[in-house]
């Protein structure tokens, strides 16, 4: 057995309680979490394609022990529901030993808490094992100098050893983090030693997160889409994203910072003031206007359909863009030559179908769910 088996094992333990397993046919585990993976596996390979339905527990975590490598990771963008043929399921075998993994589109916490669920239902000691691995790689990858998460491990690209805020990579896995601290479902089996380790990892993610806040003329505002982990400054991502405050995944992780139960000052202070950014870098009079192609276009990573302007509409909602600079808070966009352009226009088709560059992500955070955190945390 190797180093990271025998790891990962000491990492679980059945409580004293006999565990009641459910009916894997009447209460499926939802496969929400794998939304992101699996369009991006249907964008490149189309649907035409037979899949489990949420109610085959089995059969779903099944795929997922299949997916798994010997190091206890998983690579991003599959579908845990398709249905694999022999040849495929023979290929998976043979792919376990490589080493990379990627946190890249909500992955990996995904099939942790997946499993664990898998494992309460079924009883089946694999999938609690198959979690257990999971655990230990994820702890194993939490950035040192910060208490982040990488994006994919080994790197390709330049971006993916940095600190990573986008796709929910850091704060999808504080979450996992701290369901386990506090013992909550599925993964009230785990013991008090695996918990502790859980809550250790989650104080230095919690202090990373507000470490990284960036600020703008002495005030706090919102969080980048990735640092360096050597200088903890906002960097580039892909070659369109340029170092900036992103609107949408500040929206992300200030929906984690409102779920803390009981948060500290800092933490208060972070959310305000993130909220603050928000309401100000809110966009008046412009709409965003999809505008259908006579014939649709196809591109290396997508087929393009319709286009994107935006159009003066004084009664049109507020809107966002998805990058704001640094120092001045104005919109930043760019082409995949990462030269920064001044408007909407200029970004090529390909990216203005292909990207989301702007939209209206905080609207019901600033609505809704932020004003429900003030009352809950006002009493």
């Amino acid at each position: 057995m190797s180093k990271v088996h025998v790891v990962a094992a000491a990492l679980v333990s059945l409580a004293c309680h006999p565990l009641a397993f459910a009916d894997t046919k009447t209460e499926p585990i939802p496969l929400a979490a794998f939304s992101d993976g699996i369009k991006h596996w249907q964008d490149r390979h189309g649907t035409d394609y037979a899949r489990y339905q949420p109610q085959q527990v089995t059969e779903i975590a099944d795929n997922l022990l299949l997916y798994q490598r010997d190091n206890g990771g998983w690579i991003e963008n599959r579908d845990p529901a398709r249905i694999l043929d022999a040849t495929e399921k023979a290929a998976l075998v043979a792919e376990k030993a490589e080493g990379r993994g990627s946190f890249d589109n909500r992955n990996i916490y995904s099939q942790i808490e997946y499993l664990a669920a898998a494992f309460g239902k079924t009883g089946k000691a694999a999938y609690r094992d198959a979690a257990a691995r999971g655990l230990h790689y994820a702890l194993a990858q939490q950035i040192a100098s910060c208490g982040g998460w990488p994006h994919t491990v080994p790197g390709t690209a330049n971006y993916h050893g940095y600190i990573t805020i986008a796709d929910e990579v850091t704060s999808g896995l504080l979450r996992l983090l701290r369901k386990i601290s506090a013992g909550a479902d599925p993964f009230g089996y785990l013991d008090a030693a695996t918990r502790a380790r859980a809550n250790t990892a989650l104080d230095r993610g919690d202090e990373c997160v507000l470490k990284l806040q960036i600020e703008q003329g002495g005030r706090l505002t919102g969080w980048a889409g990735q640092y360096d982990p050597k200088t903890l400054r906002p960097a580039m991502g892909r070659a369109f994203e340029l170092p900036s405050i992103v609107s949408q995944e500040t929206v992300e992780m200030l929906r984690y910072l409102m779920s803390v139960e009981k948060p500290s000052a800092a933490q208060v202070k972070s959310i305000e003031s993130a909220v603050e950014w928000l309401r100000r870098s809110q966009i008046g009079g412009v709409r965003l206007e999809k505008v259908m192609l006579e014939k649709a276009v196809q591109y290396q990573y997508h087929v393009a359909t319709f286009d994107y302007r935006l159009v003066a509409d004084a009664n049109a909602p507020p809107l966002w863009a998805r990058f704001y600079d640094l120092k001045d808070n104005s919109i930043v966009l760019a082409n995949r030559d990462s030269v920064r352009v001044k408007n909407f226009s200029e970004v090529h088709p390909e990216r203005r179908s292909g990207y989301s560059w702007f939209g209206t992500w905080p609207a019901a955070l600033l609505n809704e769910e932020y004003p429900a955190w003030r009352v809950r945390h006002s009493q």
